[in-house]
């Protein structure tokens, strides 16, 4: 299983599949690289060089108590990025994933980053603060901890059934595989690593590190995303960054690169050609 030991001894699950340009995807909370299967298939078919890894404490990485937060996130991307010494690489984030993406280029810079793009993530910041006065209340995020402590299968199961897909709208037909996927890969993870985690995707403010990145990006989500809402994240970030390009899908849910992958890979792969 190929692995790599960070600079704390955390062991960080890749995959690392084909050969050209390289793309690099980062998952959302609290997946893993599996999540990410129909666009790496999809890429690889394509011509490219398909690259995930498992978050610490995500999916087949090492179960750590410490270090989920958005420092140590983002140092572990690097980490595998100069593992396999990636250049001019496309990294894509989904959720989490898209703090990760933007943490990891402000902090690491643009010399191996050719693009970036973003989809339902999380910047420029989800909680409800006196700058932010659109996003979320820490009672909300708070309450997600609540839940990921006492009962986190009923949890993952309930989120993925309901709001994530929104397969809790109204005509929508759930899909028992994506809702089973999503389990097991939650279920795969650690607790603790989940629980710290709300935090960090929740509470880190990527403002500056929006206004940082000067590489080409793209900020896809859709306008019925009921766990990053619309209004407080996608609009906002395209503002802040120096050459982003806001692509909004009306009706899509959060986890729409699952439930609209069709749609998703090709505007993906129309950006990267670009």
């Amino acid at each position: 299983m190929p692995t790599i030991t960070t600079t704390d001894g955390t062991e960080i699950f890749y995959k690392d599949w084909g050969s050209g340009q390289p793309i690099v995807f980062s998952h959302g909370w609290p997946l893993s690289a599996d999540d990410w299967d129909t666009q790496l298939l999809f890429f690889l078919q394509h011509g490219y060089r398909v690259v995930a890894h498992d978050r610490r404490g995500h999916g087949r990485s090492a179960q750590v108590a410490d270090g989920h937060d958005m420092d140590h996130y983002a140092d572990d991307l690097a980490a595998v990025v100069e593992h396999l010494d990636l250049r001019d690489a496309v990294h894509v984030g989904h959720s989490t994933g898209g703090g990760e993406v933007v943490h990891y280029i402000a902090r690491h810079g643009e010399s191996r980053v050719a693009k970036a793009v973003l989809i339902s993530a999380v910047p420029p910041i989800m909680v409800q603060t006196e700058a932010n006065p659109g996003g979320l209340p820490k009672s909300v995020f708070d309450d997600l901890q609540t839940q990921t402590a006492t009962n986190r299968s009923r949890f993952y199961r309930d989120l993925a059934a309901g709001p994530f897909y929104g397969f809790n709208r109204p005509g929508v037909e759930p899909s028992e595989a994506i809702i089973e996927n999503w389990w097991r890969q939650g279920m795969m993870g650690g607790a603790k690593a989940h629980y710290d985690g709300i935090v960090a995707f929740s509470q880190t403010d990527f403002t500056d590190d929006l206004r940082k990145i000067t590489v080409p990006v793209l900020v896809m989500h859709g306008d019925d995303d009921q766990i990053v809402p619309y209004a407080d994240s996608a609009p906002l970030s395209a503002a802040l960054l120096k050459n982003g390009v806001l692509k909004t899908y009306a009706g899509f849910p959060h986890g729409m690169p699952t439930t609209q992958a069709e749609t998703i890979n090709a505007d993906l792969l129309a950006f990267v050609q670009s």
